[in-house]
């Protein structure tokens, strides 16, 4: 069986090379399939991580809680909100928790510096927010409490906004103009990069209390509040410990669904991979039909070598090779076929999932995770045997006598 083998391999592979063009243009539909779903794939996946490490950067020890809305109860006009009293009562009740941090947007996204106009995402938060969130300066210092506490116009802003407004390499001192009010820059925030082609730097951070002068006291907070917890192995105690502070704080009744929802860091990382996870299978799957296009055109092209090999075949049987030798050498030569085909697919795929990673502005480097590797080369094999067996099957039952008189 060894020697079957080997026997079948080595005329496969001296068949393949002597005829290199046609065994390529074969193997092309392969190649192309291959190198498609490795694209895809590489690319998806180079997302996936990119959101991972970005969500692994926000703290795995925290979470967040903010109103739940349902889209029924908006239509009607009934929307919650989290509230100040909130935020007092989890400092107060809440067990295991390292800092509490309430961010909300103000709003007038519009910042100028002399005569540079830009749009920023702007949050206006308290000093325990850099903790939370593990976003530090790299320029100057965060907004503290008593800047909170005095409402002082000062900012922390992110490199982007350095760059478009053209500000000093150091602006700290500089002051900028945003919602009515010149604001003092105390801060350059580290570079985070770009998460789908979104900027992470383009934020500009002020003062809770200061945000809330300029919203003025009439109008209701879009309010969200961020802990860090002290034991993440205790994160889904703590989380159950903040719900029961929350219900407690809205007054609601047992049975009474929540009007806020609690997500930590750890459960938006997983909840994206089994997205990205998803959107890989279909989008791989929709993809891989191109595979089996390639498995038609080996089909195609073997059962044209078969008719060419006609006299071939009728010399070996005639020297004493039986049905199942000639079955093993077209099969064996149909899957080298398509595993080779899957082998530069590969590599191919890989090649142009980093280009053009590399093309799209801030977009992560692509990844190519073994499985797909190991998936491709074991589908592209797979083929060759489906799309294998009708060709070897019909030279194995071709009579030596009518082939050895075929012209």
């Amino acid at each position: 069986m060894t020697i079957l083998l080997r026997e079948s391999v080595r005329s496969a592979l001296a068949s393949i090379l002597a005829h290199r063009l046609r065994s390529f243009l074969t193997a092309l539909g392969i190649i192309i399939g291959v190198a498609s779903v490795i694209t895809v794939i590489s690319l998806i996946q180079g997302l996936s991580k990119s959101v991972s490490d970005q969500f692994a950067g926000l703290g795995g020890t925290s979470v967040t809680i903010r109103a739940y809305n349902d889209m029924k109860d908006q239509m009607r006009g009934k929307v919650n909100y989290l509230r100040l009293e909130d935020v007092e009562q989890i400092r107060l009740r809440g067990e295991s928790i390292r800092h509490v941090s309430p961010v909300f947007t103000p709003g007038f996204a519009e910042v100028r510096y002399l005569g540079a106009t830009t749009t920023a995402r702007v949050t206006a938060t308290s000093a325990s927010y850099q903790d939370v969130n593990q976003r530090y300066t790299r320029l100057g210092r965060f907004i503290t409490e008593p800047d909170d506490a005095r409402a002082r116009r000062v900012a922390v802003i992110g490199e982007d906004l350095v760059a478009e407004l053209h500000l000093p390499a150091d602006p700290l001192g500089k002051f900028i103009f945003y919602g009515g009010e010149w604001f003092k820059i105390v801060g350059v925030l580290e570079k985070q990069g770009a998460v789908f082609g979104m900027s992470q730097d383009n934020y500009l951070i002020i003062p809770f209390k200061t945000g809330r002068s300029i919203m003025g006291n009439n109008r209701r907070l879009n309010l969200s509040i961020t802990v860090a917890v002290d034991q993440l192995a205790d994160l889904d105690g703590t989380i159950r410990q903040l719900s029961a502070v929350m219900r407690t704080a809205h007054r609601l009744q047992p049975g009474q669904p929540d009007d806020f929802e609690i997500q930590s860091a750890e459960q938006l990382a997983q909840s994206f991979e089994k997205i990205s996870m998803m959107v890989t299978l279909v989008m791989g799957g929709v993809v891989g039909i191109a595979l089996l296009v390639g498995g038609i055109g080996i089909m195609n092209i073997m059962l044209v070598s078969v008719k060419e090999r006609t006299r071939e075949i009728g010399i070996c049987k005639a020297l004493g090779a039986r049905s199942r030798d000639i079955l093993a050498q077209f099969l064996v030569e149909a899957v080298i076929l398509a595993t080779l085909g899957g082998l530069i697919g590969l590599a191919l795929g890989y090649v142009l999932g980093a280009a053009i990673a590399a093309l799209i502005p801030d977009f992560p480097p692509a990844v190519v995770p073994w499985w797909a590797v190991a998936l491709s080369l074991l589908f592209s094999g797979g083929v060759g045997i489906v799309f294998g067996v009708m060709p070897a099957r019909q030279a194995a039952r071709l009579d030596p006598i009518e082939a050895l008189r075929y012209e």
